[in-house]
């Protein structure tokens, strides 16, 4: 009996640090209760038996939490399993892994080599001391860690070694591709790298599950950068211009470029409308849901045209005098890639702040089948780097399978409204059908009107016969 209070003196501290650590955190609280329930249940003497296999039980439960995680620094995220299925391709690395997720992948390792390459120059570019890294970053540790949204088993030496050796790789790659340009830095590393090696860097850099927080790549960059040697303030900065020539578009002003958590929300950023082009929730609040759409094909016959918007901002259509104005559409190898890696992290991190998702349910909506694709490329709007109309469709009905969406939350409900009631309008789809069955053409300008001229003849000629038996 002795032993026993020794025991439950044992596990009463563990209920109050279980209780102070984990205030606040769901998953904590319920193994604070379980904690409870054991005390409770060993002080009345039941269960002593089963004493060993409770602490077993406790102790696999509690390390098997994941620290808690400030929301405001969790930004790195596993792809859902339900997203992954769909093309695990389109978010697994294909030459280079960045961060712990993908690391000590045996197809990957190849490139492990170019990293500690680009380690070196950079320490002889910077004449910089490895301890003041390793140092700087140790004492960011726990807010890197905090990033990504599980745990993972690497030491904290491991850890930090991961981050310096892929934070410099990147800061050496990115200064290189700015400052020298892509064909020196293939140039001079041709046995591990040629242009299509370097396109596949670059693509992985823009997965979700293969990146570093900003923040770690600018304490680093901030370290060997000095006043006099670099024109950009931050690694941010030199990431924008970098994307910039990459993108051939122009970063958002309205952006705060200290706001970007890594590779993923930077392009996403390049996206994303200015403020003047988002509705207010005022403005929203008698729109109704954005649940269905007419297809591009329905809305073209009932009198819509479709013209090539001059807006470089993906998002920003418009719709206004029975037109509808869509940004450019650019389809290549790799959109699919990059829009389903955005729409992940909108998913997982920013469900309110959900454009790409928006967007690509109303492109899916537009486009049903390869009639409304090959409808959008002969307008211009989509310029086709695929197989053909019917990958076009493929990819946009497919972009939109598995995703969470919220028609009441939709940034397009005015331009669902206004389409939807264009075509409801009967008085335009009569308009539109006169004019295409009978003045699409030339020809058919020429044959309506000898028909129309036709009937009047004959008309003028009844008439004429019917007051001539008249007089008779």
């Amino acid at each position: 009996m002795e032993k026993s209070t020794s025991y439950d003196q044992e596990i009463q501290p563990k209920v109050a640090t279980t209780a102070l650590v984990t205030n606040g955190n769901q998953n904590h609280a319920e193994i604070h209760q379980l904690d409870q329930n054991v005390a409770n249940t060993l002080s009345s003497g039941i269960g002593n038996q089963n004493r060993e296999l409770v602490i077993s039980i406790q102790e696999m439960v509690e390390s098997s939490l994941d620290p808690p995680l400030s929301s405001n620094e969790c930004c790195i995220y596993r792809i859902p399993i339900y997203l992954r299925k769909l093309n695990e391709e389109a978010y697994t690395p294909q030459v280079i892994s960045i961060g712990p997720f993908h690391h000590g992948s045996k197809r990957l390792e190849p490139m492990e080599k170019l990293k500690l390459k680009y380690f070196k120059r950079f320490l002889q570019r910077t004449n910089f001391n490895v301890k003041i890294l390793v140092d700087n970053i140790k004492l960011h540790e726990e807010s890197v860690r905090g990033c990504y949204a599980e745990s993972f088993n690497l030491s904290s030496d491991d850890f930090v070694k991961l981050i310096l050796v892929d934070g410099i790789f990147i800061i050496e790659f990115f200064y290189r591709i700015w400052f020298e340009g892509s064909s020196s830095v293939i140039r001079e590393n041709h046995i591990l790298l040629n242009p299509t090696s370097l396109q596949a860097i670059i693509w992985d850099l823009k997965l979700l599950e293969n990146q570093l927080p900003f923040f770690a790549l600018e304490i680093l960059f901030n370290l060997a950068c000095t006043p006099d040697d670099d024109e950009h303030s931050s690694f941010t900065s030199l990431a924008i211009k970098v994307f910039e020539n990459w993108n051939d578009r122009q970063f958002p002003e309205n952006r705060e470029a200290q706001q970007i958590r890594h590779f993923v929300d930077l392009t996403k950023a390049f996206f994303v409308p200015s403020s003047s082009q988002l509705l207010s929730q005022q403005e929203t609040n008698n729109l109704p849901s954005a649940d269905h759409l007419y297809t591009a094909s329905q809305l073209y016959k009932a009198g819509v045209k479709f013209k090539v918007s001059s807006s470089r901002c993906l998002f920003d259509l418009k719709f206004a005098n029975g037109t509808l104005e869509i940004p450019c559409i650019g389809l290549d190898n790799s959109t699919e890639t990059i829009y389903r890696n955005i729409i992940a992290f909108e998913q997982c991190h920013c469900p309110c702040d959900s454009h790409l998702t928006d967007y690509i349910v109303l492109l899916n909506l537009l486009i049903n089948t390869p009639k409304d694709a090959e409808l959008l490329i002969r307008k211009g709007i989509i310029v086709n780097g695929l197989s053909n109309s019917d990958a076009v469709a493929s990819l946009f009905n497919n972009l939109d399978t598995n995703i969470s969406y919220d028609g009441w939350e939709c940034a397009y409900r005015g331009l669902f409204r206004d389409l939807n009631a264009f075509y409801r309008n009967t008085k335009h789809t009569w308009k539109a059908t006169l004019k295409r069955d009978y003045f699409g053409t030339p020809w058919k300008i020429a044959s309506t009107t000898s028909v129309v001229t036709l009937l009047l003849l004959t008309l003028v000629q009844t008439i004429c016969s019917i007051i001539q038996v008249v007089k008779m």
